[in-house]
């Protein structure tokens, strides 16, 4: 049976949940699950924005077919051509051979990449600033390249004060039921996955999505309805500005993170201390992590969250250990730039891990390297105990 939820007097949400992926993209871990979300318009013309993952793909068209009722498909918008909000549309050409596919030039270039279908016949190609008129609704269409792929557009309904945002404003997570921000706790529940969906499938291309921030910021939004996550109705302006710091790579909160990679225990030992150390001094926001216990994903986004960031690893094969260094090239890689960051090494015969750390992390724009890097052969000694004491003031006088 079908499962859909209304939006406004004319539009429906009309996706689904999978609570049983592991890994999204195959890479990022998921355990509240995800949604894919496709909308509905009906107006004098029917219109279908985006559509969803094949493992939805049955719930999905019980719910479109219960909304058309007898009419055609006129109209399926594709405001982004990742499999997982395009996969069923070979089956959708199937069952609506007269739909007319909305899209730019670089979409329909990527359907033929995917599909064998023919497009040409169907394609209605729009570029920025395009409008399509269906009845009482007028869509515009503003191209947003690299956010987080090139062919991106979002779809803004100028009746309804609607924000079709693709990838934009998305949030890992199922929907459980209820769909908007304003039926759920949002900062208490969902703000962390947020924060990891953007850092993680966004974070690269912070200067592409101020550039769509500032596009849009021309509109009068009442609603922002992403691909992934819960709708958002009210409160806007705050989900926007949390948008705005990790798109500038400001960091959201004065604290400390510590990650840190050990086998033995005694690298754990000195994170531990240097925390210890900060909590005497007043630091109130710490965070550890083990690099081997959890997911990069995780560490990257709190690297976006916190304003000074601890790095502490043994040697291990002559190098950085490599949990560790697949942290730091993915901060790399995710273009994290903006911080403090001291470092901690470990060696037992030859310490040569906080040089090659400092190496990634110096390729990396304005992250500012504190001098007093601790070297611990083994294990911590009483006679470091001042280095420690050092190191702590120093991420304190940084703070602002």
């Amino acid at each position: 049976m079908h499962c859909v939820r209304k939006i406004n007097n004319d539009t429906f949400w009309i996706g689904g949940s999978d609570r049983r992926l592991a890994l999204f993209e195959n890479v990022f871990p998921i355990p509240r699950g995800i949604s894919y979300n496709a909308y509905y318009i009906d107006d004098e013309k029917t219109v279908l924005l985006d559509t969803v993952d094949k493992s939805i793909s049955g719930q999905f068209f019980e719910n479109l077919v219960y909304l058309l009722g007898e009419r055609d498909l006129d109209y399926l918008i594709v405001n982004h051509m990742e499999p997982d909000h395009c996969a069923v549309m070979g089956e959708l050409v199937l069952r609506y051979p007269n739909v007319k596919i909305v899209g730019n030039s670089k979409t329909i270039n990527m359907i033929k990449q995917f599909f064998d279908f023919d497009i040409d016949s169907r394609a209605l190609i729009v570029k920025e600033g395009d409008t399509l008129n269906t009845g009482r609704h007028t869509l515009k269409f503003i191209t947003a390249p690299m956010v987080h792929w090139p062919e991106v557009m979002v779809t803004y309904d100028i009746l309804d004060k609607v924000l079709y945002s693709a990838d934009a404003f998305g949030t890992f997570g199922a929907l459980n039921g209820n769909i908007f921000n304003d039926e759920i706790e949002f900062e208490k529940d969902w703000l962390n996955d947020a924060r990891r969906y953007y850092t993680n499938i966004v974070g690269k291309y912070g200067a592409q999505v101020m550039a769509l921030l500032k596009k849009v910021s021309t509109l009068d939004i009442a609603t922002i309805c992403p691909l992934h996550g819960p709708i958002w109705r009210n409160n806007i302006a705050w989900f926007i500005e949390k948008h705005t710091k990790w798109a500038t790579y400001a960091p959201e909160q004065n604290g400390v993170m510590i990650a840190y990679a050990s086998i033995y225990g005694n690298t754990e030992n000195a994170a531990n201390i240097l925390a210890c150390k900060l909590a005497n001094l007043g630091v109130k926001n710490i965070k550890l992590y083990d690099v081997s216990a959890t997911h990069p994903s995780v560490i990257v986004s709190e690297s976006f969250r916190f304003s000074h960031l601890v790095f502490a690893s043994i040697t291990y094969n002559a190098g950085i250990f490599c949990n560790m260094e697949t942290l730091l090239l993915d901060l790399k890689a995710h273009n994290l730039q903006n911080r403090t960051v001291a470092l901690i090494e470990n060696g037992s015969w030859a310490a040569t891990s906080g040089r090659q750390m400092k190496e990634i992390l110096s390729n990396m724009k304005n992250i500012n390297i504190l001098n007093d890097m601790i070297s611990i052969k083994s294990s911590v000694k009483a006679t470091q105990i001042d280095e420690f004491d050092r190191l702590a003031k120093a991420l304190i006088e940084t703070m602002h």
